[in-house]
């Protein structure tokens, strides 16, 4: 998912305590390669043995969820349902997500198994709602212990805010500029490991976190290695990465593999943010079925056949799909690999049958599913108490209205390439940037990605139906991304559009977001760069010039090549605007009312041929 970091630091300034800055150590100080965590769970459960008989198996229980980013309180609109095939072929809209069922849902799976392990596949920060993402994602921290959280590998979102600031979340202490957010309390940072196997720093060649962590209890051992993405640097800004180095997932757990062999530890998991897209969208779609077609497609599927058949399943993320498939190892054997779509609404449940006599998993006897974390279910306490406290700290702010709508305008929920928030936001970016003064701009684009969820009309809270509030406007641009202007040719601007469907993007094609007057016809039928009709791009119904210069507006992480588009990052020129979120409640606040909301735009400028 493309991601940018900066957030809105003036506004955060409002909800710093008086209390004394901590200081935050450095990511690269020297932390032991290996960690032991403590077993959780009861004495009793599943054994497989005979009458008095030691038993020769035990189960080993596997709960996981990935890319929860920050969603501390149920998720609204379509961000916030789950697909469910139902017996007739149909399928079925649940709604699903929110840590307050999350953390009964867990807790409730726990119960009667003696060895029980909740481990996540990254990004459980980043991108994240105002009510966790204003506060730097203290409060998911603070959620995730709660839950029993084992361990975790860092996702590309981890890295949203830099490696210090990931190393503070890790290891505690008060923002080192906003410090700490309620008074006489300091933030203990995360009880469980992050692990980051393959991000190295650039001085020391040395892995920033932990590449690895064994869990035990009463003789049982379970390694698991967590490494993310590669190409993160390609969808995270230059700041959030900087001094840091990123590493082929396959070699890099295959090296951690060895080592955890040579202590003797033969059961191992890899967390993987990286993942694939199922042929079906229904949580519960069997992959592995007679007929399913080819079942997962994707990243994962490559670095699952070159993963070392040493290691015994595999937990991904990223994609924020659901699935629980098998995947061939390198000697052809079929391993698990498992998805549990986003933001907390499913958590998969795998058995892993562990031989005592050999310390290894029986890959034959691993079972997995994914399961919907439904609203159905009680509230768990804890969580509800949580949410209430940090929600009355981000009050002052979240609950400022910014302007009005009078339906929902679909955005990361939206089934065309082109979405409805996307125009909106990307009109909002040309609005503001468009007068000289303040860039000059004529065309502006928007990273599909940067766009985190829906504007709900009927939204929770009690704000009143169509009212967009300042915390529903955050959860749609959580970056705050800095705003620029740039020179680009008209050959330019069309390369551009090129390299939404070919190169990186040709397989997942990224289709920009663009302002009111910008029009073009994408060929899908063609590949790579063919797919844009050339004579069809148009500004104001005139075609563009590839020998002229336009003025073009885009946020940082596009104005640095993010996401593929390389030639955006050589604009000339440039003029450093205001936030993207400012420009977008600026525009919400110019062209709504009470009176006369904004309705959803048709999403008609880019005309797509199948």
């Amino acid at each position: 998912m493309s991601a940018t970091p900066h957030k809105n630091r003036a506004a955060r300034r409002v909800l710093a305590a008086a209390a004394g800055l901590a200081t935050v150590g450095a990511l690269f100080a020297a932390m032991p390669a290996t960690a032991t965590e403590p077993g959780r769970g009861s004495d009793h459960g599943s054994s497989h043995g005979h009458g008095n008989q030691k038993p020769k198996t035990v189960d080993v229980q596997l709960l996981s969820f990935n890319d929860l980013h920050g969603n501390l309180e149920a998720p609204a609109g379509s961000a916030g349902t789950v697909t469910e095939k139902q017996a007739d072929g149909t399928t079925k809209a649940i709604p699903a997500g929110g840590v307050e069922y999350l953390a009964t849902s867990l807790r409730n799976a726990r119960k009667g198994n003696a060895y029980s392990i909740t481990a996540a596949g990254g990004d459980m920060v980043g991108a994240s709602p105002l009510l966790s993402g204003l506060f730097h994602d203290e409060p998911t921290i603070e959620a995730l212990n709660k839950i029993d959280l084992d361990v975790t590998t860092v996702g590309n979102h981890e890295f949203d805010e830099g490696a210090v600031e990931l190393a503070r979340l890790q290891n505690g202490g008060c923002h080192p500029t906003e410090g700490c957010y309620e008074k006489g309390k300091k933030f203990k940072g995360a009880d469980f490991p992050y692990l980051a196997a393959n991000v190295t720093s650039e001085k020391t060649g040395k892995p920033v976190l932990k590449p690895y962590t064994i869990w035990k209890k009463n003789g049982v051992k379970v390694g698991f290695i967590g490494v993310t993405l590669e190409g993160t640097p390609n969808i995270v800004t230059a700041e959030g990465v900087k001094g840091l180095k990123f590493h082929d997932e396959i070699e890099t757990v295959n090296k951690y593999a060895k080592e955890l062999e040579r202590q003797g530890v033969k059961s191992i998991v890899a967390l993987i943010h990286e993942g694939g897209a199922p042929a079906s969208t229904s949580y519960n779609y069997d992959c592995d079925s007679p007929g399913a077609g080819d079942g997962i497609s994707g990243p994962i599927v490559d670095i699952a056949k070159g993963i070392s058949p040493s290691v015994d399943a595999l937990v991904t993320g990223h994609t924020h799909q659901a699935y629980a498939c098998t995947i061939p190892d390198p000697a052809g054997n079929p391993r698990l690999v498992t998805s549990a779509s986003s933001f907390g609404k499913l958590y998969t449940d795998t058995t892993l049958t562990y031989d005592l006599r050999t310390n290894d998993i029986v890959r034959t006897s691993v079972k997995s599913a994914n399961h919907v974390v439904t609203r159905e279910q009680p509230k768990a306490k804890d969580m509800t108490d949580l949410i209430a406290r940090w929600n009355k700290l981000a009050a002052p702010i979240a609950n400022a209205p910014q302007g009005f709508i009078s339906a929902d305008i679909n955005g990361r929920g939206a089934t065309t390439p082109e979405s409805p928030l996307g125009d909106v936001i990307a009109d909002a970016q040309l609005a503001g940037m468009a007068p000289a003064d303040k860039g000059g701009a004529q065309i502006a684009f928007m990273n599909p990605g940067g766009i985190r969820a829906d504007l709900v009309y009927k939204a929770s809270g009690s704000e009143g139906d169509g009212v967009v509030t300042y915390g529903e406007a955050f959860t749609v641009q959580p970056f705050t991304n800095m705003m620029n202007a740039v020179d680009l040719t008209g050959a330019q601007v069309i390369t551009a559009l090129q390299q939404q469907v070919s190169g990186a993007n040709e397989a997942s094609p990224k289709i920009l977001q663009v302002s009111k007057g910008f029009t073009y016809t994408l060929d899908m039928t063609k590949t790579g760069a063919a797919r844009v009709v050339t004579d069809s791009v148009k500004l104001n119904g005139e075609a563009i010039d590839p020998a002229k210069t336009y003025r073009v507006a885009m946020n940082e992480f596009l104005g640095g090549g993010g996401d593929g588009f390389a030639v955006l990052g050589q604009g000339k020129n440039k003029l450093v605007g205001p936030a993207d979120l400012d420009l977008f409640n600026a525009y919400l606040a110019a062209n709504s009312s009470a009176q006369a909301p904004l309705a959803p735009p048709a999403a008609d400028r880019i005309t797509i041929l199948k």
